[in-house]
């Protein structure tokens, strides 16, 4: 019987996972160094959509102490893991542990995995330090190996709504796959009716495309859509054009209506 890959995803979204990279992967703290690996490993917590690095103990560069801080336990029903998530809420067994180097310290930014699969192994919190894989600086989270960004041009007519208003429309979007996300459709600003957005200040970073900013509809709620003014080098045909989510706005796609699909950012 065949399996969807999709669902083997799924099935193991429960599981304590890992897969080793064969990255150089460097951490510090201040200016100081933490960690200098080749060696590293990309583990998913159980319930965690996203990768933090572990790295073997005796690579870590820095002081390692037991933390006073108690571990977060994460409930059973609770829902997944997001970046936004700290890095103290954990799904796995182990123990905190406090981050020291010269004038510098970071409490209970380090966890000791107990597993024995990954004895020796040590979960460093991403947003505690600054990150270089191989000579390149990276932001948001690790990259997923088997998370894939494709950006394509298209020809399908997409309109945007919201309340009856059309906030944009388009005959040439440029689209983007993502993972298990629903499709993106990038329309070019001016296609856009920017009488009805209002610029917020809320930014993300992706470590695939880069840094977004974002507009809400000038009625109020939450925001709509956003840009990358100046995508990461692999995302760059992104570059100044505006997108909408799916989940809060109103597709119609060549003459199709679409119903607004169910993720974490509904």
């Amino acid at each position: 019987m065949a399996t969807r890959i999709s669902h083997l995803f799924k099935q193991s979204f429960s599981a304590l996972r890992y897969e080793p990279s064969a990255k150089r992967v460097r951490a510090t703290l201040g200016g100081q160094p933490v960690v200098d690996t080749t060696h590293a490993l990309l583990v998913w917590e159980p319930r965690r959509i996203v990768p933090i690095y572990a790295v073997p103990e005796s690579d870590v560069l820095a002081e390692l102490t037991e933390s006073a801080a108690e571990v977060s336990r994460v409930p059973e029903d609770a829902k997944v893991l997001t970046p936004d998530d700290a890095f103290a809420l954990h799904t796995a067994e182990g123990t905190a542990l406090d981050v020291r180097v010269s004038g510098h310290a970071a409490d209970a930014a380090a966890f000791r995995l107990a597993d024995p699969d990954l004895d020796g192994a040590v979960l460093l919190d991403f947003w505690a330090f600054d990150w270089r894989e191989e000579d390149q600086e990276i932001h948001a989270h690790p990259r997923d190996p088997f998370h894939r960004v494709d950006i394509v041009p298209s020809s399908r007519h997409v309109r945007v709504e919201l309340d009856g208003m059309v906030l944009a429309e388009s005959a040439h979007p440029v689209m983007l796959f993502e993972g298990s996300l629903p499709p993106r459709y990038y329309v070019k600003p001016e296609e856009v009716r920017w009488d009805a957005l209002v610029a917020t200040k809320t930014m993300s970073m992706c470590p695939y495309k880069g840094t977004a900013n974002y507009w809400a509809p000038a009625s109020g709620g939450k925001n709509v859509a956003w840009s990358y003014a100046k995508p990461l080098p692999e995302s760059a045909a992104l570059a100044g054009l505006v997108c909408f989510y799916n989940e809060r706005t109103d597709f119609l796609v060549d003459g199709k209506r679409l119903g607004r699909p169910k993720t974490l950012f509904d």
